[in-house]
């Protein structure tokens, strides 16, 4: 049993976990997540490694309370356990001296973009980071991952906090500067977003990796369920990513995969809230 040692609520829907998990701890890299259980009737589900402890012993994660199993986890206080965690799971990220690496988070993406973050500033890049969301109020992480970069920015749709706008619209700015040359891009977050992104650093040759969250299952590369198309090849992201070139990625086969079980999600949503 993994017992829940601190919990915080982010913004009315995101909430953060720290648990306590030694031997997940001791191993757990940047990039990479695990797939928990909450009871023996449970789903499981992926939720990246928002940050980890190695010498307290414990990982945290943040989750987006959307469906029956991240509701579930949302009403679990301080005290309760999980029943079972597996990790750390896939590869992690690629951490080395790349120059000016932008790194670029939206929405509940910029949780697992703190690890990265800081990793990629303890490696020696200058880092700009930048922030993304609907509104003020689902900006989370912010002085976390501002404490390692050396530009921060953040982007609101509705401007509300920082820049108005998207975060593709700042980050061709930061491209156009004469003064700057990104080395590598990073983004993290809504498909849409990690889409136009790419699109966007593919007419600059810049390159670009982007974290897919396909529909998975057992995490271990048998099921199949979470393959994604990359490059014209079929790729399993709890395996082989879940980091990918983001010039390569098939976003719009990516987008109908994840719609695959909607209606069962919903269903399950209102039997959870004893509407069905």
């Amino acid at each position: 049993m993994y017992e829940i040692l601190e919990k915080k609520v982010l913004s009315p829907n995101e909430k953060l976990m720290k648990l306590k998990a030694p031997l997940i701890a001791k191993k757990a890299q940047a990039g990479q997540f695990i797939i928990l259980r909450i009871d023996d009737q449970g789903e499981r589900i992926p939720l990246t490694i928002a940050d980890f402890d190695r010498e307290e012993g414990t990982i945290t994660i943040i989750y987006l309370e959307v469906g029956k199993t991240t509701k579930q986890l949302g009403r679990l206080e301080v005290g309760d356990s999980i029943l079972n965690l597996a990790g750390p799971l896939g590869m992690p990220s690629e951490i080395k001296k790349y120059g000016t690496v932008v790194l670029i988070g939206g929405g509940v993406g910029i949780a697992p973009l703190y690890p990265i973050v800081r990793a990629m500033k303890a490696a020696g890049n200058t880092v700009i980071s930048i922030l993304g969301a609907r509104n003020k109020d689902l900006i989370i992480l912010e002085e976390e991952i501002s404490e390692y970069s050396d530009e921060f920015y953040i982007t609101t749709d509705d401007g509300s906090k920082g820049t108005k706008g998207f975060v593709s619209n700042l980050l061709e700015d930061i491209i156009q500067r004469k003064n700057k040359k990104v080395d590598l891009v990073m983004a993290i977050g809504p498909i849409i977003m990690m889409k136009v992104v790419s699109d966007l650093t593919k007419k600059y040759n810049i390159k670009t990796l982007v974290s897919l969250n396909p529909i998975m299952v057992d995490g271990t590369g048998m099921c199949g369920g979470c393959r994604v198309s990359v490059g014209g090849k079929t790729k399993f992201a709890c395996v082989d990513g879940p980091e990918f070139d983001g010039h390569l990625v098939d976003y719009q086969n990516l987008m109908l995969r994840n719609q695959r079980f909607v209606d069962q999600e919903k269903h399950a949503c209102k039997v959870l809230e004893g509407q069905a």
